[in-house]
């Protein structure tokens, strides 16, 4: 049965199989004694994600205190009649980027919330497949968090410390920054987004094309940062004119001064770019409701040029006369706006949708389908509605910290209102989308049973 080694050939199959089994066996044995002997490379484990959260968050909690405290000590050091109109200069330079980013950080949380419900908002603006998520826009308004107050606060701590240039410099580094970036022609910082924007602004500025929803969804958020606008103009027009860091705001014959016709102009132009858009729209649709919507929009230039024209009139005459003129004015814009807020932007048609929430409705999407959120969306839409029509007043302009709540205000009552707005658009969407999907299936069975007749009979023929 068993052969014996020395009758087998040296160069046997047998042999040379053996032979390897052996060697292998004889290395695979060392390899396990060197592991068993040496020690193991020690493999690195990442940090979990709630860990650089934390860190993420103590670290920008330690940067805030540090800008605190230097912006604090860099306005105590001034003396106190100098210290307001300085501040005041620092936070109008700064104040417009601001509220940009706070804007930004709304829009993520509009995409989160559309994200987590049933809104296709990427088929509503018509996106393709690279748009941003809400995780890219809050990484870009978090970076504009950190990079704004940090030169702002550079800038208290140079101007208070005598380094005026270098001080008046920080503002103007900052808006060429953001500036360079969203104009920047090459495939970074999200290239194709930035595209959009700016050929969506290019749009609204000259409505020569029919209207997208993208156009007027982006105009009515800029009549809502209107004085972000307006501010942003006076704080270029500084730049251009070399008057940074001179505490000159107050002074009404300054290029850039407090009375300069500009900031009417401004605080007007998104009203006067969407009343174009509605003018447009019933040029293509013939639909009267633009031109209602048209009406809307007019309602606000007399609110702001009336208010304007307090630093032109007598004293007098703004009491008696134009002010209350400015009043009335103001009261019809806000009814107006409210109006079509509640049954035009969100269609809550004579307010019976709110009452019918126990049945299914297509309205419960996601935190939609309750009473008390429409009756709260309802309410503070009113009153920041007035609040805002009373901020387009160029007479309240030196109350800056009124000024800046108030906008701040107005910027959640938009957050409030894309919701809404959004999701009613997805509504007419997915309405026509399914008619066509019923209807289509029927015609196409209908072409398909005249051929298959057109065959047979051609075929009998």
């Amino acid at each position: 049965m068993f052969e014996n080694p020395a009758t087998i050939p040296s160069n046997s199959p047998h042999l040379r199989k053996s032979g390897v089994n052996e060697v292998l066996g004889n290395v695979s044995e060392m390899g396990d004694l060197k592991s068993s002997s040496s020690p193991r490379p020690v493999t690195m484990m990442a940090p979990s994600p709630i860990f650089l959260w934390r860190f993420k968050v103590f670290l920008f909690l330690i940067w805030a205190l540090c800008c605190c405290k230097i912006g604090w000590d860099s306005v105590m050091r001034m003396s106190v009649e100098f210290r307001d109109l300085f501040f005041y200069e620092a936070f109008l330079y700064y104040n417009p980027l601001l509220l940009v980013t706070m804007m930004v950080w709304l829009w993520g949380v509009n995409l989160w919330v559309f994200s987590q419900g049933s809104v296709n908002y990427a088929k509503v603006f018509e996106l393709d497949q690279n748009h941003l998520t809400h995780r890219e826009i809050w990484k870009c308004s978090m970076w504009m968090t950190v990079i704004v107050p940090t030169s702002m606060t550079a800038y208290l701590y140079l101007y208070s410390h005598g380094e005026v240039s270098l001080a008046a410099s920080q503002p103007v580094l900052l808006y060429l920054a953001f500036a360079l970036v969203l104009i920047f022609p090459f495939d970074i910082f999200y290239l194709s987004t930035r595209y959009f924007l700016l050929r969506t602004l290019w749009r609204i500025a000259l409505p020569l094309q029919p209207i997208t929803f993208p156009d007027f969804f982006l105009a009515d958020i800029l009549t809502s940062m209107a004085k972000v606008l307006s501010d942003l103009e006076r704080s270029v027009c500084r730049m251009v004119h070399r008057q940074v860091a001179t505490i000159a705001w107050f002074e009404a014959d300054s290029v850039c001064g407090s009375h300069q016709i500009a900031i009417p102009l401004i605080l007007v132009l998104p009203y006067i770019c969407r009343l174009m858009q509605c003018l447009r729209q019933y040029k293509d649709t013939k639909e009267k409701s633009a031109l209602l919507n048209a009406l809307k929009y007019s309602t606000a230039v007399p609110v702001i040029f009336l208010s304007a024209l307090k630093y032109h009139v007598l004293p007098e005459s703004w009491t008696s006369f134009y002010r209350p003129l400015w009043l009335f004015s103001s009261v019809v814009n806000s009814l107006y706006s409210f109006y079509w807020d509640v049954n035009r932007d969100w269609d809550l048609s004579g307010f019976t949708k709110i009452f019918k929430f126990s049945r299914p409705s297509y309205l419960s999407n996601m935190l939609y389908g309750r009473q008390w959120v429409y009756i709260w969306v309802m309410g503070s839409n009113l009153v920041l509605r007035c609040t805002w029509t009373y901020k387009l007043s160029a007479h309240l302009r030196h109350n800056y910290i009124t000024v800046f709540t108030i906008t701040a205000l107005e910027m959640l009552r938009r957050f409030q209102w894309v919701f809404f707005r959004v999701e009613n658009e997805w509504i007419k969407i997915s309405k026509s989308s399914s008619s066509l999907h019923h209807h289509h299936p029927l015609s196409d069975f209908s072409l398909e049973h005249d051929k298959l007749l057109s065959s047979s009979s051609t075929l009998h023929v």
